[in-house]
């Protein structure tokens, strides 16, 4: 039998690869564009992203299905290509590793607004499309799902346990934090802290406790955070900070962080002991191969 991921990361640190979007973005998506119809009227330009993050040394490729369920898909006229979206987007990460061995991670993101009584979409609309979307990705073969850059604990427990519910053979659960005002810690939108997040992943029954994206934090607010999550939580960690801050340049977000910049705090990540590492927003295939570099030579000491 082929090692499960949850297997993988007992004994050594997956990494995982870099930001999707800025680099649909670099290769032409125009802003507003719906990226994850590239799965299917694209995919060789989507292809040759997560070849280079392959070429680069990753581990594990999440899906480019971040915005694919039903209502995020709805507002770019593509809700009837809900499964193929999201199957192809899964087939085209496998693909990517050719002969190499890799874990393809299926890709959930935030369904795009608030739930009632707060907003204006109905609790069962979001239950419907992440379980829809889930179904999809599970019988394209992941090897696990990931729901990312949660911000509310409601919508985060919703999209586990439509992965659980489909059959998903590991559930990350992953939330995006900001820095405060003041430089002192970190919390969501919703004013949700680490310690608080963790203890409820771990009760809705996510395998493994992740962070990513979220203003202000990089790689040494990932380590900060895993910290945190090791000492209220004993599940394994995942991180993906962000390249730096974004800076707007001619009327575009620019992340100017250098791969060099961003791995000087990557060993005091790994020291915090997360399991599984890569990045986000602004980070490419040159941040992703300057981790593996890193990664390598940690494990050796």
């Amino acid at each position: 039998m082929p090692e499960t991921l949850l297997q993988a990361i007992q004994h050594r640190v997956l990494l995982c690869d870099g930001a999707m979007g800025t680099q649909l973005q670099y290769a032409g998506l125009e802003p507003g564009g719906c990226g994850e119809a590239w799965n299917l009227h694209h995919p060789d330009r989507l292809l040759a992203i997560q070849k280079a993050y392959v070429e680069a040394g990753s581990d594990c490729l999440l899906s480019n299905t971040f915005g694919g369920c039903r209502i995020m898909l709805e507002r770019h006229d593509h809700a009837c290509d809900v499964a193929a979206i999201n199957k192809a987007g899964a087939a085209l990460a496998r693909h990517a590793f050719g002969d190499r061995p890799g874990f393809v991670i299926g890709d959930i993101g935030p369904f795009g607004g608030l739930m009632e009584p707060h907003g204006e979409i109905p609790e069962q609309a979001v239950r419907e499309a992440f379980a829809e979307q889930a179904e999809a990705l599970v019988s394209a073969g992941v090897d696990a799902i990931i729901i990312e850059t949660q911000t509310a604990l409601e919508e985060l427990a919703i999209g586990v346990e439509a992965a659980r519910k489909a059959g998903a053979p590991c559930v990350i659960g992953s939330i995006a934090y900001d820095v405060t005002r003041d430089g002192s810690r970190l919390r969501t939108m919703m004013g949700i802290g680490p310690e608080q997040a963790a203890e409820f992943m771990r009760d809705a029954g996510v395998d493994i406790v992740a962070l990513n994206c979220g203003s202000g934090v990089d790689v040494t607010w990932a380590a900060k955070a895993i910290k945190i999550y090791r000492e209220v939580c004993d599940l394994p960690t995942m991180a993906q900070p962000n390249a730096g801050q974004p800076v707007l340049e001619k009327m575009k977000v620019v992340y100017k962080q250098t791969p060099e910049e961003m791995v000087a705090e990557l060993p005091a990540l790994l020291d915090a002991g997360v399991r599984i590492v890569g990045g986000c927003c602004g980070s490419t295939p040159a941040h992703i191969r300057l981790f593996r570099k890193v990664i390598d030579e940690h494990a050796q000491r």
